[in-house]
């Protein structure tokens, strides 16, 4: 064994395609969690590197936690500059701890123990949470004159306060397998005498920002005394009404929550459509008119004074707030969002969700809330209407009526493939289709294409250097073939060099910008370039000389299989028209029933929060105040909409 300079341990894994149906690593879950690995552990450097679509970023945050809160209040304004930070050992345990306040009105506390997030928290929180209301209340007590004392509570301390805990310790017991809670007794004591200690210190050297955090406190607490008597006037105004329920709920017989749904409807003239469309003894409709509030960007009084929040309240039966909030009063276990497929639509779905996110969190934890999928199309043939629920089922349908009567003659002479044979053909190249559809934002649909009609990289050939050189080359020579003045390509192989696999290189330049695709190892070994393949050893030769397709009695000459699928499908879709359905209320009550509320034929969406951290910052960025942070989010997603309604 030779000397090198080189040091460390190179370790490579792949997915199994026999076990996963998905073996594609998507970029942002990895990043987000490498992301947080180096907050987490201030001095480590992780670098990503993506070589499919040449994407890289290196994580080395030296600042640790304090970085961490500082990033998490990227889209946020701080009310106090310096980021409040400790790191402690007590015995074998570990505790650090970051937090900052700003001028938010949502708590945003994240647990970690041993590098593992802790989403229903556990005694490191209850210890964090007892030490920071108890020292910042005695601080109060000691610092503030008679007649600005009012009473504060816990939530009044951690209104608009971003903090990340921190603990490690040997063998940390969980009240589960997922390692969701902590519940290791001797952990509660240790965090709980640290942040006592810690944050009595700060407040007591940096007076001035300890003024501005108890400002904030008493703000909050005067907004909770006022929010607390707007809802003792709204119970006494809805003890007045028949059943204390809002006039444009349309109530269900059912009283058994378990057996109840809500559906909340956007306008009202939808909601006359969905009144008349549903079944009276279990689903309720709730008219929304217009915009609710974003909550996101207002304080809890305000909230409630907003008639369309208070309406959605009242229905619901929960009540809300820490104090009021109560789960089994919620009189339907089943709340459905049901909006147009429009911007107007997305927007106010994203506006219920806020509400339910940040206010009835439980709700979205325990799995009652739902948004409802109507049919994206309408398809009419004659006096025929037909509703279809998406892209797939409409290219199915369009395909099944493609190939009524069609028959495909592969060359002159040949006799002619129909039936059963030519549908699973046709299917398998429909595959294809929409595959490349998908990669296209990743490759390039011109390119992926082209890999239709040329020979198979099987691990072997990508191995024999010049046999991959003298296939680039090929596909070179194609793709510049089909050029149109505003593109230009040249496909390059690369052997494998620093810490860099081999792989194939397609340089584009498109007026005047250039930009660089990575076929590594990886792409030709997946299941989707698999499909590809086996398409393009299926077509490989199939059309010779005189092909020509028939459908009926209709007759077209083709080229190549394309041709004769574009001609069908052409086909199929005379004397129909094919509407993308945006508004509910175009319905009639039938429709909607059969097509949106019925619970046989019906699909629901069932909203769940896979991770806190990336919900918590994707509302905040959306919906916050800092127009910034929202304007890059979508700069950086503008190439990924679908369906863009203008």
């Amino acid at each position: 064994v030779s000397e090198t300079p080189d040091r460390g341990t190179i370790i490579r894994f792949r997915p199994s395609a026999q076990i996963f149906t998905n073996i594609q690593f998507n970029y942002d879950i990895l990043a987000k969690r490498l992301r947080e690995l180096s907050f987490l552990n201030s001095g480590v450097r992780i670098e990503l590197i993506d070589e499919r679509e040449n994407r890289s970023d290196v994580f080395a945050h030296a600042g640790g936690l304090q970085a961490f809160v500082k990033y998490m209040n990227r889209t946020r304004t701080p009310i106090h500059e310096s980021v409040i930070w400790f790191r402690t050992q007590d015995g074998p345990v570990s505790v650090e701890v970051a937090l900052q306040w700003n001028d938010s009105y949502q708590e945003s506390m994240f647990c970690y123990t041993n590098n593992i997030p802790q989403k229903d928290g556990g005694t490191h929180l209850a210890g964090f949470r007892s030490a920071l209301t108890r020292t910042l209340n005695d601080y109060v007590e000691k610092e503030l004159s008679g007649k600005d004392k009012v009473p504060m509570t816990g939530d009044d301390a951690r209104e608009g306060l971003t903090a990340i805990l921190s603990v490690k310790l040997p063998d940390p017991k969980f009240s589960s397998q997922t390692k969701d809670k902590l519940v290791s007794s001797e952990v509660k004591g240790v965090v709980e005498t640290a942040v006592g200690t810690k944050l009595q210190e700060f407040l007591l050297e940096h007076p001035p920002e300890a003024r501005l955090i108890v400002a904030k406190m008493v703000e909050a607490a005067r907004a909770r005394e006022a929010a607390r008597k707007a809802r003792e006037m709204t119970r006494r105004k809805g003890a007045l009404d028949i059943a204390g329920l809002p006039g444009k709920l349309a109530d269900c017989q059912e009283k058994d929550p378990a057996l109840s749904e809500i559906f909340i409807v956007e306008g009202d003239s939808a909601g006359g459509s969905a009144k008349q469309g549903r079944d009276r003894r279990t689903q309720a409709i709730l008219p929304l008119k217009g915009k609710i509030l974003n909550v996101e960007r207002a304080r809890f009084d305000k909230m409630l004074s907003s008639a369309e929040v208070g309406t959605l309240i009242t229905a619901l039966g929960t009540g809300i707030g820490k104090d009021d909030f109560d789960i089994t009063k919620l009189r339907y276990h089943r709340v459905v969002i049901m909006c147009d497929a429009d911007v107007d639509g997305s927007h106010i779905r994203t506006l219920l969700l806020t509400f339910f996110y940040r206010q009835m969190p439980e709700l979205i934890e325990r799995g009652h809330i739902y948004i409802a999928q109507p049919p994206l199309y309408k398809l009419k043939r004659g006096k025929q209407e037909s509703y279809v629920k998406d892209d797939n089922e409409l290219n199915q349908l369009l395909l099944a009526s493609a190939l009524e009567g069609a028959a495909l003659h592969v060359n002159a002479q040949a006799p002619p493939l129909s039936g059963s044979g030519l549908e699973g053909l046709a299917r398998k190249y429909m595959e294809v289709q929409s595959i490349i559809r998908r990669w296209s934002r990743r490759y390039g649909d011109r390119l992926l294409e082209q890999l239709i009609y040329m020979p198979e990289v099987t691990p072997a050939n990508f191995d024999r250097t010049e046999w991959l050189r003298g296939w680039a080359q090929d596909l070179n020579q194609r793709l510049n073939a089909l050029a149109d003045g505003t593109r230009t390509y040249r496909v390059e192989t690369r052997a494998a060099s620093d810490g860099h696999a081999a792989r194939v290189i397609v340089h584009k330049s498109e007026h005047g910008t250039a930009s660089h695709k990575y076929l590594p190892r990886e792409f030709f070994e997946s299941a989707e370039y698999q499909r590809i393949s086996d398409l393009a050893r299926t077509l490989a030769g199939l059309i010779g000389e005189g092909a020509f397709v028939m459908r009926g009695e209709d007759r077209q000459d083709i080229g190549s299989f394309k041709e004769a699928m574009k001609w069908l499908l052409d086909q199929a879709k005379k004397g129909q028209t094919i509407q993308r359905y945006k508004g509910l209320g175009e319905m009639n009550p039938e429709q909607l029933w059969e097509t949106t509320i019925n619970p046989e034929t019906r699909r629901l969406l069932q909203v769940k929060i896979e991770d806190a951290l990336a919900a918590d910052d994707i509302f905040v960025t959306l919906m916050g105040d800092q127009v910034e942070p929202r304007r890059e989010f979508i700069e950086k997603n503008a190439l990924s909409v679908t369906n863009l309604d203008i």
